[in-house]
């Protein structure tokens, strides 16, 4: 097969899950976009505004209680999810038994539904019945027992560890495949110099995995900033908008009083903020100002 004909070979390969892709994601996309400029219930005519709806979206001290919120799960995930999956994919490298049912184990609530999981934290939670509050009180720890969920002073606090404990299994993944692919010559030159610990992780492992761990922050921002599913079915937002995050803010204002207009300029928002985001991380985590 010439080069020709393999490029086309796989242009076509390539052209069914394209079109599937720009129809369903990117078209969606910019019909937000288009719609953000509407003040439209989602029947009828849609009504042209301008900008209005982004200026109320500045102006709504809600919206900017979510951002906050969500920078908090954001900052949360990146140094929760990421870090200990790299520490526990360092330590199970090893391919033993007990070894495989750890990283088993870790993997285990990706293939839970974020709805089960919230589910069994709710109960985790519960203030009468739930295994933390009851763990405290056997310990006589008394006195740390408290709302969980009910709390606005701690709420989006008590959803860090669900949300970590959810994902985790994913960067487990990327980082033990990544870790696969270290050439073992490297390995037995880093022992051969007598680099180990953290002389090896930070001068022979970590450089050889920084693509790696990029895509890994790239995924834990882009997820943690549309994160829903977990959060509005163990808190719903409140109490009194404490766990209100961009998605539920969206949510409620499209589906729950039918603004789908203003709807649609936040998720255009969301879209503007995550790019954001991941651009300046990108940035921060370039290289040559990485470890080397």
């Amino acid at each position: 097969m010439t080069a020709k004909h393999k490029s086309w070979f796989i242009f076509i390969g390539l052209l069914p899950a394209t079109a599937l892709f720009l129809l369903f994601v990117i078209t969606p996309i910019f019909w937000s976009m288009y719609y953000g400029f509407f003040n439209w219930s989602g029947i009828g005519s849609a009504k042209f505004i301008g900008f209005d709806n982004y200026i109320e979206i500045g102006q709504s001290p809600i919206f900017w209680k979510a951002l906050k919120n969500n920078l908090i799960v954001v900052a949360a995930s990146v140094l929760g999810q990421v870090p200990l999956a790299l520490l526990i994919a360092l330590l199970l490298t090893r391919s033993s038994f007990f070894h495989r049912f750890v990283r088993a184990a870790v993997f285990l609530p990706m293939v839970l539904s974020s709805v089960v999981i919230g589910m069994i934290w709710q109960y985790i939670y519960h203030p009468q019945i739930g295994i933390l509050n009851f763990a405290l009180e056997k310990l006589g720890l008394d006195s740390l027992k408290a709302q969980w969920l009910g709390d606005p002073a701690i709420a989006i606090y008590s959803l860090i560890p669900p949300l970590i404990w959810n994902y985790v299994g994913l960067y487990l993944l990327l980082f033990m495949a990544a870790l696969s692919n270290i050439p073992s010559e490297v390995n037995d030159a880093a022992k051969i110099d007598g680099a180990a610990g953290w002389v090896k992780l930070g001068k022979v492992t970590l450089p050889m995995i920084w693509g790696t761990v990029q895509t890994a922050v790239v995924l834990c921002i882009a997820g943690s900033l549309k994160v829903f599913d977990m959060i509005f079915i163990m808190t719903g937002g409140g109490p009194a908008h404490a766990t209100e995050v961009l998605a539920t803010y969206m949510y409620n204002n499209t589906f729950s009083i039918y603004r789908y207009g203003y709807g649609s300029a936040v998720s255009t928002v969301m879209i503007l903020i995550s790019f954001t985001i991941i651009v300046v991380s990108q940035l921060i985590m370039r290289r040559d100002n990485s470890v080397s």
